[in-house]
């Protein structure tokens, strides 16, 4: 009886030792526990913040991209809402150096298994912030053209001439010489026809100086010029130079062409085919076999 009553004692005693233990403990991190509260909150409301004062800060930029806008102002939210939590955990004795090496090697083994992906992202934000095209510009860029769009972080999309729709890695584009159709307000256009070798050139001078020269699509200023560019194997090339905004460069050639082709029926000038001219040797030059 007194055996147990002695053992009885002992297990209250331990739950005193216990309890007394726990309440220390309870104040001892009490404090941690409230203090990794406010900060949990301080740090959310502080991250939310920044996010939108980066955000607004970048709008303020003219031309700078909404992509990279949410990109950059997302990135210092999560920066943030990170280091809060490492502090969180500094709290409560934690070893932080080690949790930061722990998460640096885990973001070096993600980067070399996502060394494509990341660099379509570079890519894609160089492109954002240089802005070597926009959307609805048309480019061509190697083995892909088409108008621009969407640009994103990682690919960009096109659609053809035809209609097809085309996505491009920005890698690809950003490694690529880029040529804008679309981007300098005015383009030249060189139109070259050739007529024949007996045809009078000075008529197709005032015919094609005509049908361009009375077009308010046509700059006056570079003045237009047409020139003999080349005497070629069958035919005289004749080149009529003008200048134009972009959105009418294609209309206009296509019509200017139809035009002259037209006039030059009408006078009379003719638009050779390929000629060549064969001789029998031992035979006078007279009697030369007719062009193909």
């Amino acid at each position: 009886m007194e055996e147990l009553q002695t053992r009885t004692a002992d297990m209250m005693d331990a739950g005193q030792v216990a309890l007394l233990r726990l309440s220390e403990l309870g104040v001892t991190y009490s404090f941690s526990i409230l203090g990794a509260i406010l900060l949990i909150i301080g740090g959310y409301i502080v991250a939310n913040v920044a996010q939108r004062s980066v955000y607004g800060a970048l709008g303020r930029f003219r031309g700078f991209d909404e992509t990279l806008r949410k990109f950059f102002s997302q990135i210092v939210r999560y920066a943030i809402l990170i280091l809060v939590g490492i502090t969180v955990l500094a709290q409560f004795g934690v070893q932080t150096a080690s949790i930061i090496a722990a998460l640096g090697a885990i973001g070096l083994a993600i980067g070399l298994a996502l060394q494509g992906t990341l660099q379509n992202i570079a890519a894609g934000i160089m492109l954002l912030a240089l802005r070597p095209f926009r959307v609805g510009e048309y480019i061509d860029a190697g083995s892909v053209s088409g108008t621009i769009q969407e640009i994103g972080l990682f690919a960009t999309e096109l659609k053809t001439l035809d209609g097809l729709f085309v996505l491009s890695p920005n890698s690809e584009l950003w490694n690529t010489p880029v040529t804008n159709y679309s981007r300098n307000p005015l383009r030249r256009n060189d139109l070259t026809i050739g007529i024949g070798y007996d045809d009078d050139i000075d008529l197709a001078f005032d015919i094609m100086t005509g049908v361009i020269g009375g077009d308010e699509r046509v700059l006056s200023d570079p003045e237009p010029a047409v020139f003999v560019s080349q005497l070629g194997d069958s035919a005289v090339d004749v080149t009529i130079r003008y200048w134009t905004s972009t959105p009418n460069w294609w209309p206009a050639k296509l019509e200017f062409t139809k035009r002259i082709k037209h006039l030059f029926d009408e006078k009379g000038i003719s638009i050779p085919f390929p000629q060549r001219s064969v001789h029998y040797v031992g035979q006078p030059q007279g009697d030369a076999l007719p062009a193909d």
